[in-house]
């Protein structure tokens, strides 16, 4: 069983910065791939970075590519994502997850376990 917890979230202004962090309580972290997921109200979820068990390869959907950057330490079984130039419509809760693929992958149903999830408020 893993656990995961994010943190990080909070309101911010058009334009600012915010870090995410999730703490993994597993010893074998780096055997995971970890990804961000977000859902905004009456929105499904969706794929937002992923990152491999390294470190080394990292995918980010469209809307956030040169915005948003995913990192991990593996030695504190934790995985970042920062975010910087919010728009309003990345107001969400997001959510990290633990993968057991070999890949960075953006499907949710390949994500085995799930945080409480941060919510993430940027006014215009």
């Amino acid at each position: 069983q893993v656990q995961l917890v994010e943190s990080g979230g909070g309101l911010v202004q058009a334009g600012g910065s915010l870090r995410l962090s999730c703490a993994a309580s597993v010893r074998t972290f780096n055997t995971y791939v970890m990804g961000w997921f977000r859902q905004a109200p009456g929105k499904e979820r969706e794929f937002v970075a992923a990152i491999s068990r390294s470190g080394g390869t990292k995918d980010y959907a469209d809307f956030v590519k040169g915005r948003f950057t995913i990192s991990r330490d593996n030695a504190k079984n934790t995985v970042y994502l920062q975010m910087s130039s919010l728009k309003p419509e990345d107001t969400a809760v997001y959510y990290c997850a633990a993968s057991l693929t070999t890949i960075p992958t953006m499907r949710p149903e390949l994500y085995r376990y799930w945080g409480q999830g941060t919510q993430v408020t940027v006014s215009s």
